[in-house]
């Protein structure tokens, strides 16, 4: 074992050895501390690395081990996958592959709920017709909302990457708006003719995108066409005993499920 040395990883602090940091030469590591690429020191003297410091704790550890070894609910596979690239430890990259591939065998069975309800709002704006010259108006609008539960994460992130909010003239992915691994909601509206744009904006209201193509989803008919989709080509089918064929046709509840 070599003489001990403190990191500084994104302001977390790790001791170890420089046999274990240097353990793969061709990574990233292996030449921040073989001399070939120079290190930076915080005010203590440490060597700092401006990257996430609670993730480097497994990537550390498999240079101590050369096991990738997770925690059973972990759900930052996606930063971890980030760090993992950043580091370029080639057998590290090719442990995270394997437990990728092990965890989406292990949710091959699951089930996707939505739960849909829909209401209609009336918003106030005012309309510029000239110059210092106003006046008011008002547009009944559809509001739509989805509730939905997937005992599958993997599927909700695949979801949340096809799913953009439309909001102040920006889209964003719905993935940021995941209550946690199974849940999420959506809450949108559809567009009203002649509604500003930056009356969308006042009000709070999103509206809601697939993403590729640029479509729009006015109505819930769109909106469970778009969630078909996504989820037949992941392995989904219709439940056919649930739920009752009346709720399905209203549009009211989708249930879906999936085998191995």
């Amino acid at each position: 074992m070599s003489e001990p040395i403190t990191l500084n990883v994104g302001g977390k602090l790790y001791t170890t050895s420089l046999s274990t940091l240097t353990s793969f030469p061709d990574s990233m590591l292996g030449a921040m501390f073989s001399g070939k690429i120079p290190t930076k020191k915080d005010s203590q003297g440490n060597c700092f690395i401006d990257r996430d410091g609670k993730i480097f704790r497994y990537i550390l550890n498999f240079l101590r081990t050369s096991y990738l070894d997770l925690p059973e609910d972990f759900q930052e596979m996606g930063l971890l996958r980030r760090e993992v690239d950043f580091y370029q430890i080639q057998p590290l990259i090719e442990a995270l592959q394997e437990k990728e591939v092990e965890l989406s065998k292990a949710e091959k069975n699951a089930m996707l709920n939505i739960t849909l309800d829909q209401k209609t709002q009336t918003v106030h704006f005012t309309v510029r017709e000239a110059p210092q010259i106003y006046s008011l108006s008002s547009s009944n609008m559809e509001v739509f909302s989805a509730r939905i539960f997937s005992t599958s994460c993997l599927f909700l992130k695949l979801l949340g990457s096809k799913l953009y909010y439309c909001f102040n003239g920006n889209l964003s992915s719905i993935s940021s708006y995941l209550q946690d691994p199974n849940h999420l909601t959506l809450n949108w509206v559809a567009s009203v003719k002649g509604l500003p744009e930056e009356e969308y904006t006042k009000h709070n209201l999103k509206r809601l995108w697939v993403v590729p193509g640029n479509k729009q989803i006015n109505s819930f008919q769109v909106f469970v066409e778009e969630v078909l989709k996504i989820a037949i080509s992941d392995g989904f089918c219709i439940d056919s005993s649930h739920p009752h064929n009346s709720d399905f046709m209203n549009n009211k509840i989708i249930r879906l499920i999936r085998y191995k």
